[in-house]
């Protein structure tokens, strides 16, 4: 074994942290998101287009993170993008302008995406270390730092303003990532490639293995609910049901807490059901939840819809990423940067287009339009058998001689 089995209990425990950080930062901007609106004197549109660029910026990070990550080591990658996400909430919410917002949305998307990629590639190396799935809680994790981050924040920011709580949103972060960072997993060691190896044709940029791409659908039909509800449920509530920031701010954290609860308890369920059923299950509940929250009168129960959906969408993304991880043909950052990359469309990108949407037919259509696409994944369930799955899987270093 390249890493003892006390390195990789305590890098499990880091590698929580890691998630809690990242969802600790996106759950902070969530309620920074409708200041924006007044700040910069922008339209619902206008505001699309600068979630866009945080999307390309991941998406577009995304194509290289794996690579990255077979050439330099998991460990330093998740290192150094982490410490980068640290300063971008600052950067963005006292960016003097819409150029200088346009571009640190930008960075912010390219450090999170990366982290991300980084963050789910360690966790399936660690799963293999302990011989136990640990990817549902993870994302749990992550889905408690949004919680805290937007329930939190929300406060902060009706208390003392959104320049004080994207400060003390940086040095939280900070002391997270500095206290977790030197117990995440040791990078495996180098090894020299074989020759059989070296002449082999080297991959290109994207897989060409139609099943990946497939699962990658799957995460992007599973988080663009999920982006919706961070991107655009505040307003939703502010403008359509008449909240207030407080209460706008709860749509997001009540979601967040509700994965979260749900998440922690994902590994045992999906141990007991198998991923192919749990998430048949998890696809349906998030549907309705979602109906709910789209036929909701009032906001209390627009609130409580989207976290009876949150408990439904929790585990789908964490069994896809392990069926990702997992795959039989493909090495595994491979296999994870490419489902990371199309599913992070549905987070960042695909909510970019809801606000010109919305425009037109309302938010409540839309929610109900984006139940759909919950109903989609569970019809496609069984493409998620891989996550079950305990054979070897091709390793790190021979992603590290196709690059």
């Amino acid at each position: 074994m390249h890493a003892t089995l006390a390195q990789a209990k305590a890098a499990r425990w880091a590698i929580a942290a890691m998630f809690f950080a990242n969802g600790f930062v996106m759950g902070a901007w969530a309620p920074q998101i409708p200041l924006l609106l007044p700040r910069h004197d922008i339209t619902e549109s206008t505001l699309g287009l600068l979630i866009l660029v945080l999307g390309l910026g991941a998406v577009g990070s995304m194509l290289f993170a794996g690579r990255l990550i077979s050439r330099f080591g998991g460990r330093r990658v998740l290192s150094v993008f982490s410490l980068a996400l640290i300063p971008v909430l600052p950067a963005v919410v006292f960016s003097p302008d819409l150029g200088a917002l346009a571009l640190f949305m930008a960075v912010f998307g390219a450090m999170a995406g990366c982290m991300d990629v980084a963050m789910n590639n360690q966790a399936v190396d660690i799963e293999r270390r302990l011989d136990r799935a640990i990817m549902s809680s993870s994302h749990g994790f992550w889905s408690l730092g949004g919680f805290v981050g937007g329930f939190a924040g929300s406060f902060v920011i009706a208390q003392w303003g959104s320049e004080v709580q994207s400060l003390l949103t940086a040095a939280i972060t900070a002391a997270i990532v500095f206290s977790a960072m030197p117990f995440l997993l040791p990078d495996s060691p180098r090894v020299k490639p074989t020759a059989a190896q070296a002449a082999a044709p080297k991959q290109h940029l994207l897989p060409r293995d139609l099943s990946v791409w497939l699962l990658g659908f799957m995460a992007l039909a599973s988080m663009v609910p999920e982006g919706a509800v961070l991107d655009w449920a505040a307003i939703y509530l502010q403008k359509e049901l008449g909240s207030d920031v407080f209460r706008s701010g709860l749509a997001f954290a009540f979601f967040a807490g509700a994965m979260a609860i749900m998440r922690f308890a994902g590994d045992a369920v999906r141990n007991r059901f198998g991923a192919v059923r749990t998430l048949r299950a998890s696809g349906l509940i998030g549907a309705a939840g979602l109906m709910g929250g789209a036929l909701a009168p009032a906001d209390w129960i627009a609130i409580v819809s989207f976290a009876f959906a949150g408990l439904g969408i929790a585990n789908m993304v964490p069994i896809l990423f392990s069926a990702a991880g997992n795959h039989p043909r493909l090495p595994s950052a491979m296999a994870i940067s490419t489902v990371t990359m199309v599913g992070y469309c549905g987070i960042l990108v695909a909510p970019s287009s809801i606000g010109f949407v919305a425009e037109h037919v309302g938010f409540s259509s839309t929610y109900a339009a984006l139940s759909l696409l919950l109903v989609v994944v569970s019809l496609l369930a069984g493409r998620t058998a891989d996550a079950d799955r305990t054979s070897a899987v091709i390793p790190l270093q021979a992603a590290s001689t196709a690059n």
